[in-house]
């Protein structure tokens, strides 16, 4: 039968229905619901016998279906599906066969073609339609859990996710064979493309299909949409199709990736990348801004496209370098990492892909200045992914290292973060050595420079020479005797010659010009002009060619280049370590910021620093130690582990060895370490001893070698092994006297400061046995430990020991902690000290004589110091926690064997008073001890008058080491009671302000504050003395004054007062470690309420003090700090109203410059700017002066910028007016706003109707009226009424000035009553 129709494939599913072109198919009957049943069961029978061209037949059925696909019933639409699906599979089976043998008619084809379509689009339109019907029947139902979900989708079909992907596999299968010949010319037309292609990303749509469990359909839609890009011309369709999608379903980003990657690699459709990255890159940034999640979706497709086929995207990733400005920066980072790390890698680029990879680094190096924030913290991300990758050229380290290291003070957290691990894996990749010192690379690189440069001075003379030799001197040398010799040749001879020379002559033919011309050369160098060249000389006895003689010259040019490649190395090397070390600095400071992810990095940056055994990394490692009593477990827990890393998991074939390792680097941590370091280090190591293992038993045995000697082993490394044995209490305590025998026997003189760590020790171990309940551990008298330190002692007095006075404190300290009766120890010990320097005095003969009695004396008076503080330490601490113990112990007998009363709750409360009584009772016992007994007949008062005399003859009693005793030691005395600190506190403060001697100063400056918390009423009065120490001209008092103020500050001791200027000064000291505790002092004060903002104006009036002569932008820096800890919106108010309230008493010009600056320093509010506008007449007439007015336009401009319309014209009004009263004058700008006002006067009388002005017009003239009872009532307050001046004075006197003023407006109104 001959087909006269053809099948258009429609815009929409309602033009089939409509009249057409000529021969274009018209669905002629659309059937009704209730006939639809009936015609599918034709269907079906059809498909069984004609195959799957019954589709020709029954189209319109399919196509009802469709029409009615709302109201039709769910096993229609299955049937109808299973339908299609199995015309599409006959077709599949079918046209392979038709399409190979090439005999089909025009009819046939015709045919064919029609079938296909009508298959193809009946199935695609309703598959989009089944899949609109489960999507909206999931929105609708809610979903329920388990295996009710399906069954909930209600009127969909019950395997809707398995029936997608039979349709897929089907169309995959049609669309595979050829059938572009079923078209005329192989055009397909694009509406068959578009009908498939639709169809799938109506599919890529569902929520779900980016989840795992819709992976085969995913892959399948892929698979079907490659096959179109590829074969059905569909590339730029699907870009387009690929960008709509990301910019409406973010979710998709992922799949679409996959999918562009499947196209290019699979279906090696590799245009498709580049089409897609130039449509994203066209795309403005503005475009991208209004997308919102459609950026999102973008930079996540670029990243994953990237990781997918990175080398694809290098020809087309400069197209999106101009978003690094944009919204995509990060994906576009992203992307040109993935490109580097696993494309443009290695050694064995070619020049093109070199020359891309430098451009990309040049990209990224630009963009570490970027001004956005976290495009600079991505380009430090991606610059750590390409070192972790190893795939940074090693030309670029130094420079890279060196921005990297700027980015260390950038204003973002984020970014110092991402800095620090960049620095990080530099130091973990770096190509250049395990062992980064620049101190150990020194010699070496100066050694290979010296090297290289006598290689390059024997190359210039090798040079030299050959260069005086030329050819033409050779030539015009040999010249004369070549032309003898030629002429005598030449001369007529026998015939025998002739025929010699026609030999040679045949020869040479025979051979090449080249190597005649050489071997004549040669000849003429050795002077054998009368040589024959013939072909046996060149083959025989020729000698070696010019060629092999310069070979020793080339094998001399391979060594210098060899070298010069070694010294470059080097060079580098050093220039990298030094880079490392500067960074070292920075982060070490990083490692106290209050964010706790800079600190962590920080922490594993100093981790690896050391690994490495960079120089100074050390410090690093001891910085953050502290950090282990950190409130926030996070860092605590930080810094345990990089502890534990570096000292404490030891590296070793055995057990021996490992113990051996942590033993060395647990004594490198303990040298020259401090009080407090140790402290730390013991929380850490203390755990590590309690465990019982063989590890520990081993590090244990080593230490006690180390200490006791039995291996040779340096002063510094037995000390610390001491210190590590006490942190080990339990195995300390067995061997007390092994301590004894080796650190404070014979040779103790050899060694004080190992006998020092030794007592310290021992006292740790004894101080944390005495904190158990029970009976104070105690040793006798005449224990063989006190016996050794009262001869250790008394040995030291007549020597000169720097280290004796250190070793004595810690001796007398232990003798009152484990001494039975540790007074009458101590008093012998003074009396022998005392003997023994009068025997020393009475000698005499030796020439410095002198000098060594004062330096006896001063150990004397130092010891009697060290016997008075811990006597009064003895009786506060233990004496007393003794007699609260044994009043405890009898109290609680007393109640056993009491028996029990009615009364048990009144006993119980007498017991409480009677407690109560009693410990005051105690406290009064001892007070009085201290008062009466402790000076009075004994030895420590026998001294007492000797140290007054010294202290207070400072002419007579010269030497250093004698006044700094003797301070000291009077000092110590002072703490015993009140009135021997009375008697000499004016004396102490004398030497604190007159002593030449720094240290004499800083000590008398920690005692004081040791007396300010004993005794604070007798030394609240020489408060001001002690801030002036803060001023002081050594910088080492200053430290310990600042430090000694911020402890009694802090810790409520002190008052806080407006000598606090004198620490603000020093906020701008010129040692960094000063500048640093005062920054710290004002930090620590901020979270006290108030404190800051009531001691501001006392700061800014004693600063702004002209006779101090501060520099203007010393004020400024320090009043910067300062203000910026005022964040309440009350006080910024309150201080405004008292700035320019101060306005009035200030006198100078500077004054009030810093006034100004003070207030543009203040982040003023509304509020803020009224109060500032209400005062206007405090500082108008000021406003002339630059120093006052700009600071007040800066406040104006900044209020504008964050103002509201209706207040912006209030701020302008007051520039306008700030601006006037600077140019014009304030009595001009007044009187122009008189005549003004007057002016709106006189035009407001014109306009004003008359009766209502005659009121006032009939008082003119007359004498005032009675008074009535109502005149005598108090007045009413007045809107105008001035506000009372403030003064900056101490809270104490502002408030008693309110109190007057108030008194005084009281006092006013009475008079005007009475009047």
């Amino acid at each position: 039968m001959f087909m006269s129709w053809d099948f258009i494939l429609p815009v929409c599913l309602g033009d089939l229905v409509k009249s057409g072109a000529v021969n274009q198919y018209v669905v002629q009957d659309v059937l009704s619901v209730k006939q639809l049943p009936s015609h599918i069961n034709s269907f079906k029978a059809a498909l069984r016998s004609q195959g799957p061209l019954c589709i020709l037949e029954y189209f319109d059925t399919a196509y009802s279906v469709l029409q009615h696909c709302r109201t039709v019933d769910v096993a229609v639409k299955e049937d109808t599906l299973e339908l299609l699906i199995q015309v599409v599979r006959g077709l599949s089976v079918s046209l392979p066969t038709l399409l190979l043998s090439g005999s089909l008619s025009a009819v046939d084809r015709k045919q064919q073609l029609n079938a296909v379509k009508m298959s193809v689009f009946l199935l695609c339109k309703l598959t989009e339609t089944l899949e609109s019907d489960s999507y909206r029947e999931t929105i609708v139902t809610a979903p329920s859990k388990g295996r009710k979900k399906d069954k909930v989708a209600g009127k969909g079909l019950l395997q809707w996710d398995s029936e997608r992907e039979t349709i897929l596999q089907c169309l995959t299968q049609l669309l595979q064979l050829d059938i572009r010949t079923l078209w005329s010319l192989s055009l397909v037309e694009e509406e068959f493309v578009s009908c498939v292609t639709c169809c799938c990303y109506k599919l890529l749509e569902n929520p779900t299909i980016s989840h795992v469990k819709s992976k085969s359909t995913r892959d399948a839609i892929i698979h079907v949409l490659g096959i179109m890009v590829k074969k059905y011309n569909h590339m730029l369709g699907a870009c387009v199709k690929v960008i709509q999608l990301l910019q409406h379903f973010e979710q998709l980003a992922s799949v679409c990736a996959a999918a562009v990657a499947s196209w290019s690699s699979e279906y090696g459709v590799k245009a498709i990348v580049g089409e897609i990255m130039r449509e994203i890159g066209q795309k403005s940034s503005e475009e991208l801004a209004r997308e919102g999640s459609g950026v999102k979706a973008f930079s996540s497709f670029l990243s994953e496209l990237s990781t997918l086929v990175p080398e694809t995207m290098i020809p087309n990733i400069s197209v999106l370098l101009t978003h690094l400005e944009g919204e995509v920066q990060s994906c576009v980072l992203y992307r040109i990492a993935s490109v580097l790390v696993r494309v443009l890698s290695g050694d064995k680029l070619d020049d093109s892909a070199r020359a891309s990879r430098d451009r990309f680094l040049d990209t990224l190096q630009e963009h570490i200045h970027d001004a956005h924030s976290h495009v600079r913290a991505r380009v430090l991300q991606v610059y750590a992914r390409i070192v972790n990758s190893k795939a940074l050229p090693l030309c670029k380290y130094t420079e890279v290292m060196e921005l990297t290291v700027g980015r260390l003070g950038d204003k973002s957290v984020h970014v110092c973060k991402s800095a620090i691990q960049l620095l990080a894996a530099f130091i973990a990749h770096n190509p250049y050595s395990c062992k980064l010192s620049s101190v150990d690379l020194t010699k070496p690189l100066e050694k290979e420079m010296a090297k290289l440069k006598e290689m390059r001075d024997s190359q210039k003379d090798f040079a030299f020479v050959v260069a005086v030799i030329t050819a033409a001197d050779l030539w015009d040398a040999m010249k004369p005797e070549l032309e003898m010799t030629v002429k005598a040749q030449l001369e007529p001879g026998s015939e025998e010659e002739d025929n010699e020379d026609e030999e040679e002559t045949g020869g040479d033919e025979e051979r090449s010009d080249r190597d005649t011309a050489l071997q004549i050369a040669q000849f003429l160098r050795e002077s054998k002009y009368r040589y024959q060249v013939t072909p046996e000389a060149v083959s025989s006895d020729a000698p070696p060619t010019p060629q092999k003689e310069g070979g020793g010259n080339e094998g001399g040019e391979s060594e210098l280049k060899k070298q010069e490649m070694l010294v470059q190395y080097l060079k580098d090397t050093e220039s990298f370590a030094l880079q490392v070390e500067r960074s070292i600095a920075v982060i070490n400071n990083m490692l106290y910021w209050k964010t706790t992810t800079v600190v962590q990095e920080a922490v594993q940056f100093c981790v690896t620093a050391f690994e490495f055994s960079v120089a100074n990394s050390v410090c690093g490692v001891r910085k953050m130690l502290p950090l282990v009593w950190s409130t926030d477990v996070t860092i605590k827990d930080s810094v345990i582990q990089a502890y534990r890393r570096l000292y404490l998991n030891p590296h070793g074939d055995n057990t021996r060895a490992k113990a051996q390792t942590l033993v060395d680097n647990l004594s490198d941590l303990m040298i020259d370490a401090s009080l407090g370091t140790v402290q730390c280090l013991e929380e850490i190591v203390s755990e590590f001893f309690s465990s019982e293992s063989a590890l520990q038993t081993s590090v244990v045995q080593v230490l006690w070698e180390r200490f006791s000697g039995k291996r040779e082993t340096k002063a510094l490394h037995r000390r610390a092994a001491v210190l590590l044995l006490g942190m080990a209490r339990e195995v300390v305590l067995s061997n007390l006297d092994t301590l004894c025998s080796v650190a404070l026997g014979e040779k103790v003189a050899e060694d004080y400061l190992l006998a020092r760590d030794t007592l310290i020790t021992i006292a740790n171990i004894t101080d944390h046995v005495r904190q158990s309940k029970g009976v104070p551990f105690r040793l006798p008298m005449d224990h063989h430990l006190f016996s050794c330190l009262s001869q250790a002692i008394a040995d030291g007095l007549v020597q000169s020991d720097p280290h004796w006075q250190t070793f004595m404190e810690q001796a007398v300290r232990l003798i009152y902690f484990l001494a039975e009766s540790p007074d009458q120890l101590c008093s012998r010990l003074l009396q022998r000290s005392a003997h023994l320097l009068l025997e020393q005095i009475t000698e005499g003969g030796e020439p410095n004589q002198s000098q060594l009695q004062e330096s006896g004396l001063a150990q004397v008076l130092s010891l009697c110091g060290a016997v008075a503080f811990w006597q009064v330490s003895h009786l506060e601490r233990s004496v007393s926690a003794e007699l609260r113990r044994r009043r405890g112990e009898k109290e609680e007998k007393e109640e056993k064997e009491k028996a029990p009363d009615a009364n048990d709750s009144c006993v119980e409360e007498e017991l409480g008073l009677v407690g109560a009584s009693a410990e005051d009772t105690e406290v009064e016992f001892i007070r009085k001890i201290c008062e009466t007994e402790l000076l009075s007949g004994n030895m420590l008062s026998a001294f007492l008058p000797l140290l007054v005399k010294v202290c207070s003859s400072p002419g007579k009693y010269s030497h250093s080491q004698l006044t700094t005793a003797a301070c000291l030691a009077l000092s110590q005395y002072m703490m015993i009671s009140p009135a021997v600190c009375k008697d000499n506190i004016r004396l102490l403060f004398t030497v604190l302000e007159k002593s030449p001697l720094p240290v004499v100063r800083a000590n008398t400056i920690v005692a004081l504050g040791d007396l300010t918390v004993r005794f604070p009423n007798i030394l609240e009065p020489w408060t001001p003395n002690l801030y002036a120490r803060l001023s002081d001209e050594s910088a080492s008092v200053r430290l310990t004054a600042i430090m000694v103020l911020t402890q009694l500050v802090l810790k409520d001791v002190m008052k806080v007062k407006g000598q606090v200027s004198e620490v603000a000064v020093l906020l701008l000291d010129p040692e960094p470690h000063i500048a640093s505790l005062a920054l710290n002092f004002f930090n620590e004060l901020s979270a006290k309420d108030n404190a800051i903002y009531n001691l501001l104006p006392d700061i800014i009036s004693r600063l702004s003090d002209p006779e101090r002569g501060m520099k203007e932008e010393d004020f400024n820096t320090i009043m910067k700090q300062l203000f910026s800890y005022i964040t309440k919106e009350r006080q910024t108010e309150s201080l405004v109203e008292k700035l320019c309230q101060r306005f009035r008493t200030a006198k100078t010009e500077r004054q009030w410059a810093d006034l100004a600056v003070s207030l543009s320093l203040l982040s003023v509010c509304e509020r803020g700017f009224k109060k500032l506008q209400e005062c206007w007449d405090c500082y108008s007439d000021k406003l002339t002066e630059p120093g006052v007015y700009q600071p007040l336009l800066s406040i104006a401009a900044k209020l504008r910028r964050r103002a509201k319309p209706q207040f912006k014209a209030h701020v302008e009004d007051y520039e306008k007016r700030l601006t006037a009263v600077h140019t014009k004058g304030l009595e001009n700008v007044d009187n122009e706003e008189r005549e003004q006002q007057m002016g709106d006067t006189q035009s407001q009388n014109l306009q004003t109707p008359r009766p209502h002005k005659s009121v006032r017009k009939t008082t003119r003239g007359r004498g005032k009226p009675k008074l009535d009872d109502s005149d005598l009532v108090t007045p009413r307050k007045s809107r105008s009424r001035p506000k009372p001046a403030i003064t900056f004075s101490s809270d104490e006197e502002e408030e008693d000035g309110q109190s007057l003023s108030h008194d005084y407006r009281i006092l006013v109104y009475f008079m005007l009553i009475v009047q």
